[in-house]
């Protein structure tokens, strides 16, 4: 399924942080730990981006999509809206 990369990378690299995930860094195609992500600007950005397509693979509309999304109402507003704005982009491509 092509949603599968694009879903399995991003994962990856907010996990795959420490030498201890090397191994499954190389499983789903990272070099290793070292192409995680750490800095918590790009980490937010990856997690609206799988927020995102996670909508788009469950084929959610966008109106769905932000009412999912304020069904969470411990989630910063920041957080939501940064993943309505990675689903539109997301929906672009």
């Amino acid at each position: 399924d092509p949603a599968f990369n694009p879903i399995v990378t991003r994962a990856a690299q907010l996990i795959c942080t420490t030498p201890a995930f090397d191994s499954l860094a190389a499983a789903v195609g990272l070099h290793s730990h070292r192409d995680g992500v750490t800095d918590s600007t790009k980490r937010a950005t990856l997690r609206a981006e799988l927020d995102g397509l996670i909508a788009h693979l469950y084929g959610l509309t966008e109106l769905e999509f932000a009412h999912v999304l304020s069904t969470f109402p411990l989630v910063a507003d920041d957080i939501k809206t940064a993943a309505m704005g990675a689903y539109r982009v997301l929906k672009t491509l």
